[in-house]
C-alpha cells in the first residue's frame, strides 16, 4: 500500500476524456476554413487516419496541419515518426502561423459551443470509470489538478456538463504558455512541505521531457495506456524505470494499489 500524492496531476485528452471524433470534426471546419478551396465533405479514409494519427498530435493546432499531410500523401508511418520535422515543413512551405491556426481551430470551437453546445458535448464520451473516480477523488480532499494544452473554457465546460467543478487554480489550461514540465515545477515550489505529485499522461513524449528536469526526479510518473499513445510508447514505458504504465482498471481504483 502507498500513501496517495498530494497532488494528483491529470492531463485531459487521452486520460479523462475521448474527444477523437470531436477533434476531427473541428478540424475539418478548420481544414476547410485554412484551405478554402477543400471539398466540403473529406475524403471517407481521412477520418480513420486521423484517429490512428492523434497520438502525433502534441497542440491542437497541428491537427489541420496533420490532414494537410495525409492529403499532400504523406505515409502515415512517415507521420508517426516524423511528425514534429514533417509538421514544419508544412507551415513554412504554405506560409502558415500557428498562432493563427490555433485562433481558427479555437474559433471553430468557440462558434460551435455558442450555437450548439449539446450538439459539441455529444461528440466527446468519458473513459468509463474515469468521473465516478474524479468524483470520489475530490470528495476525499485530496488535491486534484488539470494540466493539458486544452483550452482551460472547453475543459471546464465538458466537467461541469459531468457535475464536476475545479477551483480556479487547478487547470491549467493551453492559456498559461508554459510547459508541463514547467507547471510541475511550480505546483511543487507552492506547497511547504514539498508535495509529492504523480502525473498521469498519454503521450510519452511529455512524460520523457518531465524526466529530463534534474528537480522533477521526485514527480511519479504514469503513462496512460488507454490513451493516445502506440504499442512502441507503451513498450518504451515499460522499459523506463521512470515511468510507470497505468491502465484505465487501475487508475478507477484507489491510488493506493497503483503501481
Amino acid at each position: 500500500m502507498s500513501n496517495p500524492p498530494t497532488i494528483l496531476g491529470l492531463d485531459f485528452d487521452g486520460v479523462i476524456c475521448d474527444g477523437l471524433i470531436e477533434y476531427f470534426q473541428t478540424t475539418w471546419r478548420s481544414y476547410c476554413q485554412i484551405w478554402p478551396n477543400a471539398d466540403r465533405l473529406p475524403p471517407e479514409e481521412i477520418a480513420p487516419l486521423f484517429y490512428q494519427l492523434r497520438p502525433a498530435i502534441e497542440t491542437g493546432w497541428e491537427m489541420p496541419v496533420l490532414v494537410r499531410s495525409l492529403l499532400l500523401g504523406t505515409h502515415p508511418d512517415q507521420i508517426l515518426e516524423n511528425w514534429p520535422a514533417i509538421c514544419s515543413q508544412i507551415v513554412t512551405a504554405e506560409g502558415l502561423d500557428p498562432t493563427d491556426l490555433a485562433a481558427i481551430v479555437d474559433g471553430i470551437r468557440d462558434k460551435w459551443i455558442a450555437e450548439d453546445l449539446t450538439d459539441w458535448l455529444s461528440l466527446h464520451r468519458f473513459y468509463p470509470g474515469v468521473i465516478d473516480r474524479l468524483q470520489n477523488y475530490l470528495a476525499s480532499n485530496q488535491q486534484l489538478v488539470i494540466i493539458t494544452t486544452k483550452e482551460e473554457r472547453f475543459v471546464r465546460s465538458l466537467l461541469q456538463e459531468q457535475g464536476i467543478e475545479l477551483p480556479e487554480d487547478c487547470v491549467f489550461g493551453k492559456n498559461v504558455k508554459r510547459p508541463k514540465h514547467q507547471i510541475l515545477r511550480e505546483l511543487l515550489g507552492k506547497i511547504t512541505p514539498t508535495p509529492t505529485i504523480w502525473f498521469v499522461e498519454d503521450r510519452l513524449k511529455t512524460l520523457e521531457s518531465v524526466q529530463k528536469q534534474l528537480d522533477l526526479t521526485g514527480v511519479k510518473l504514469y503513462l496512460a495506456d488507454w490513451g493516445y499513445n502506440t504499442p512502441s510508447d507503451r513498450t518504451a514505458a515499460q522499459n523506463n524505470s521512470g515511468i510507470e504504465l497505468l491502465s484505465l482498471s487501475t487508475f478507477c481504483h484507489d491510488c493506493s494499489v497503483w503501481p
